[in-house]
């Protein structure tokens, strides 16, 4: 029996350096999930961090666009404000007797608070008398031929220019100086 103990014993021992390699096939397999895993990890963070960016863009985009989108529609109100500002400014200049004295008054405040209202929204009143002509922002109306100014200074203001933000809401209707004979003059003709 000890030589069947012996044979039975001998495969066992054997048997044993089987486990020995499945452990090692065991630690490769798990080895190789966990640098998947780690890898598939990676990959979610990054993509984790791109959308991050991404939102983050989006919502900038998106202020930039309202804010925008306010000025555009600010802008829109104050232009349909400018004629009632020349509104006023001709009723003011109209009645200048004395009966009309108390009317003027109350004009002449209601006048400067529309003004004031303007300006904070940002809304600037150009009087461009005695400035070189810009046609960005001067609309000519009339030229007056003189030698007392230099060519494209503006002589006369007949409506005045208002910018908001940059941008002119209406350009200033001027009179500007040319030199008679001069070559302003002869490309106008």
């Amino acid at each position: 029996m000890s030589e069947q103990e012996i044979k039975i014993n001998v495969p066992n021992d054997e048997g044993s350096g089987q486990p020995e390699d499945s452990q090692s096939t065991d630690s490769a397999r798990e080895e190789s999930q966990v640098k998947k895993l780690s890898a598939d990890l990676a990959d979610l963070q990054q993509t984790l961090l791109r959308r991050q960016a991404d939102f983050e863009n989006y919502r900038k985009r998106i202020e930039k666009e309202r804010a925008e989108d306010s000025k555009r529609a600010t802008a829109r109100v104050v232009e349909s404000l400018i004629p009632i500002v020349d509104g006023f400014e001709h009723a003011l200049a109209a009645h200048k007797e004395d009966e009309y004295a108390s009317y003027r008054k109350g004009f002449e405040l209601i006048y400067k608070q529309l003004l004031d209202n303007l300006a904070k929204l940002g809304v600037e009143r150009v009087e461009p008398l005695g400035a070189p002509f810009d046609p960005h922002m001067h609309q000519a109306m009339d030229r007056a031929e003189t030698t007392e100014h230099p060519d494209g200074t503006i002589l006369e203001v007949f409506q005045p220019a208002y910018v908001y933000n940059g941008r002119v809401l209406r350009p200033a209707l001027v009179r500007v100086a040319v030199h008679p004979g001069g070559a302003s003059n002869k490309a106008v003709n």
